[in-house]
């Protein structure tokens, strides 16, 4: 076996001619698949691959008996029809019969799956694919009908039939456009002389069966005056079989090029249709003739100088931008061997280079502007390579619009040379709000904060400009977190020093200094415009979710009341705590609550209660102390216990009694608040609680009050048509009255206790359970009974608003 030097020296000393011969049949093999394995399947059995040099003979030989059949066969059926000749009939069997051994051969020759691109040399494979596709019209193409009629009659048949059944000989003619694709991609051929003597093959062939199917019409014509030969040569059957052959020709060829019509022309109504198709079909083969010429004589003037212009320009490029020896040395070489394209321009020379020699040209080019841009001052060398390597340098004409107002941040842009005007647009109208100079940036706050840009951007003077994908750009940025964060406080300082421009909702007046180090007033601002994404990115930076205002409150507070759930979810993902307040003792849950954003209060409501179990008595709590009724109404109906208790020990019903609230006290009475340990009468002397006790008992719905009794009456009416409809929303929950013993079971036993409204919980056990908390008694084996006395064994019978009583076992 060769070592690897003497295959080099082998390989050198090939001749350039073996070497085309060489590329020419190469098969490239699927990704991590070697060709060892081909090579070896390849010397079993008799298979012959398609790249055989004697296979490749035999192809281009059967191509040539496909020319001699595709120009007999016409003239035949046309010229021959009355007159067969003997020599012909016995050269048409010999080139069918060279297709029929064409057939058997091509039982062993291999092929290449189209889906793995492998080269199949499997017998029965092969066999299967033939058969499956082209064997049934290879034989039917080949089958010689008039040398089998000889044999079985004795005659030459002639006729309408067996014209049609050699119409099947065309089908051979596929071979032809295999090997003019195949000579196509052949490197060793011309692509220009390829494609001029396929267009020529096309044309010949056409010209020829027109011919001789418009010199059949005439023949076949009964009355041989009247047809468009017989005009010209009267008795031209007895003319010689050239002056037929060429005149069928000239007719058609003037025809095909529109410029006949003087001499030959259609006589009868037959030559006329004939003649109108055939034009037809010459306006689409005209078009399709003049495309393909025009475009090779395009490519073959060009391509004469590509190599040239490639290396010039290269040579410009490297001279121009002063690049070292060495990079120099690898262009140039790349250069010779790579595909020469025309107008090269720096930027693409650079894309067609190796992935190694551009980063080296960015580094060498872009590295020095870009360490100096603001962004990226305290970022690591690693970070600015990262970048630098995906930048794109791109040269852009004056008063050009590089970035427009309100589209999507997809690059940002660092200004190598020349200048950027930023440009305000409202109401139509323009105004410059700066001038951007070389070693700025724009574009950025688009694609930090993720939203539109602010401004449009449009070029001043004729500028170089470094573009970089946004996408790019994140990702290099969280390669490291201390990156990241030098980054978004340089982006943060930056844009804190421009109090004149509108940033868009970056800046905020009254902030802190400008050297806060956690920019706590720009977490609170992103949090206040809802701009989850950017605040997501800043605490990837590792700023501190927590920070506060002069008034304490944190980025929670502000999203929870302005309403941003998506910045709430960003915040709860990054762990901020969920219990500060502010300096008016506010949490976020009350900020949600308070505000009414329903959805806000339940997910920090989940929150709270899994680390804090008294988050509910502390928000009842004070809503109570705050008299705050509008407050405890939606507490209420977002599910809370009105008997909660908070970090003390209190409920909201003790403290509304406490700071005398009266309607705090009859909103939370009516709601179920246990009052059996408090004295009904000394507490609040203006407050009636039997009253509302019996209120509660028949399932009065609470409303909060409000000034306009007009108002209250019709907020009532519709809180009890929801009612009526069982659950409304998911926020009323069924509710029934439960009584300690029975009137009608056993009167002398009967309690006059108060009844209690509780929601009906999802069994009896837990409706036993609440019984004996609210009575004070064992109600585990109690039963419980309706109002006629009859005893109910299942909660699914129990509607909303039913009374209930439970009966001790010893009462019955």
């Amino acid at each position: 076996m060769k070592s690897q030097d003497e295959y080099e020296l082998d390989h050198e000393s090939t001749s350039s001619t073996d070497h085309l011969t060489y590329l020419s049949k190469v098969i490239l093999p699927p990704l991590g698949v070697s060709t060892c394995n081909q090579n070896q399947a390849q010397a079993k059995g008799r298979i012959i691959t398609p790249m055989d040099s004697g296979y490749r003979c035999w192809e281009t030989l059967m191509v040539l008996l496909v020319a001699y059949s595709a120009w007999v066969y016409p003239f035949e059926v046309a010229f021959l029809d009355s007159s067969p000749q003997r020599d012909l009939f016995i050269a048409d069997n010999i080139v069918d019969l060279f297709f029929a051994v064409d057939i058997v051969l091509t039982f062993f020759v291999a092929y290449i799956d189209p889906r793995t691109q492998m080269l199949v040399l499997d017998s029965t494979k092969i066999a299967k694919r033939y058969l499956s596709t082209w064997f049934l019209m290879d034989v039917a193409s080949t089958i010689p009908f008039e040398a089998l009629a000889y044999l079985f009659t004795g005659k030459h048949q002639q006729g309408l039939s067996y014209s049609l059944l050699g119409l099947l000989r065309f089908w051979r003619l596929r071979r032809v456009k295999q090997f003019f694709t195949r000579l196509e991609k052949d490197i060793r051929f011309s692509y220009f002389g390829v494609r001029c003597a396929r267009l020529l093959a096309v044309t010949l062939f056409l010209v020829h069966c027109a011919g001789c199917l418009y010199y059949l019409l005439a023949d076949k014509y009964p009355h041989e005056g009247r047809t468009w030969l017989g005009k010209v040569i009267p008795n031209f059957r007895e003319t010689s079989l050239r002056i037929r052959y060429v005149s069928a020709l000239y007719w058609s060829v003037t025809t095909m090029t529109t410029v006949g019509y003087g001499d030959m022309h259609a006589v009868n109504a037959l030559e006329m249709i004939f003649i109108i198709f055939y034009m037809l079909f010459n306006l689409c083969l005209t078009a399709y003739l003049i495309g393909n010429m025009t475009n090779l004589v395009v490519e073959g003037t060009r391509r004469t100088m590509e190599f040239r212009n490639s290396i010039e320009a290269a040579s410009n490029f490297v001279g121009r931008n002063r690049l070292p020896p060495r990079l120099k040395e690898q262009i140039l070489a790349y250069m010779c061997l790579r595909f020469k394209a025309e107008s090269l321009n720096q930027q693409q020379l650079i894309e067609q280079l190796p992935k190694t020699i551009c980063k080296g040209i960015r580094q060498h080019l872009f590295f020095p502007t870009v360490e100096k841009v603001y962004l990226f001052k305290g970022v690591s060398r690693e970070i600015l390579l990262l970048l630098v390597a995906d930048m794109k340098a791109e040269y852009i004409p004056p008063r050009e619009d590089v970035i427009m107002q309100n589209e999507a941040p997809d690059d940002v842009y660092i200004i190598v040379s020349g200048e950027v005007e930023m440009i305000s647009c409202e109401m139509e109208k323009e105004r410059v709000v700066e001038t951007l100079q070389s070693g700025d940036m724009f574009g950025e706050v688009g694609a930090l904060c993720c939203r539109p840009q602010s401004f449009t951007y449009r070029t001043k003077t004729l500028s170089q400009l470094l573009r970089l994908k946004t996408n790019a750009l994140l990702e290099a940025m969280q390669t490291k977190q201390e990156d990241n964060l030098a980054v978004f406080k340089n982006f943060l300082q930056h844009h804190k020093k421009l109090k004149d421009l509108t940033i868009g909702d970056v800046w905020l007046e009254g902030g802190e200094e400008d050297d806060d180090p956690n920019m706590s007033i720009n977490l609170l601002t992103v949090a206040s415009t809802g701009n989850a994404a950017f605040l997501d990115e800043l605490l990837k930076a590792r700023l501190d979710p927590d920070i506060g205002d002069s008034r304490g409150r944190t980025p929670l507070h502000i999203a929870a009341s302005k309403g941003h759930e998506e910045c709430v979810l960003v915040l709860l993902k990054h762990a901020c705590n969920v219990h500060l307040r502010d300096v008016d003792g506010n949490t976020a849950l009350w900020d949600a609550i308070s505000a009414k954003h329903h959805s806000i209060f339940r997910i920090l409501y989940h929150c709270a209660s899994i680390t804090d179990p008294y988050t509910a008595g502390d928000v009842l709590c004070t809503a109570a102390k705050r008299n705050d009724l509008t407050a405890m109404n939606e507490l209420l109906k977002q599910g809370l216990h009105v008997d909660s208790k908070d970090c003390h020990g209190q409920t909201a019903i003790r403290i509304a009694m406490a700071e005398n609230h009266i309607d705090m006290v009859k909103l939370l009475v009516l709601n179920g608040a246990d009052i059996g340990d408090i004295d009904h009468q000394s507490k609040l002397p203006s407050v009636n609680l039997n009253e509302m006790l019996q209120k509660r008992e028949v399932g009065y719905q609470i409303t909060v009050p409000d000034t306009s009794p007009n108002e209250v009456l019709l907020r009532r009416q519709e809180e009890e048509k929801e009612h009526n409809l069982g659950r409304s929303k998911g926020i009323c929950y069924p509710r029934v009255s439960i009584y300690r013993g029975h009137p009608v079971v056993k009167r002398e036993n009967c309690c006059t206790e108060a009844g209690r409204l509780i929601r009906l919980p999802n069994s009896l056990v837990e409706l036993k359970c609440i019984a004996g908390e609210k009575f004070g008694f064992d109600a585990r084996n109690a039963l419980v009974l309706d109002e006629q006395g009859a005893e109910i064994d299942s909660i699914e019978v129990i509607r909303d608003n039913d009374k209930l009583y439970i009966v001790e076992d010893q009462h019955l």
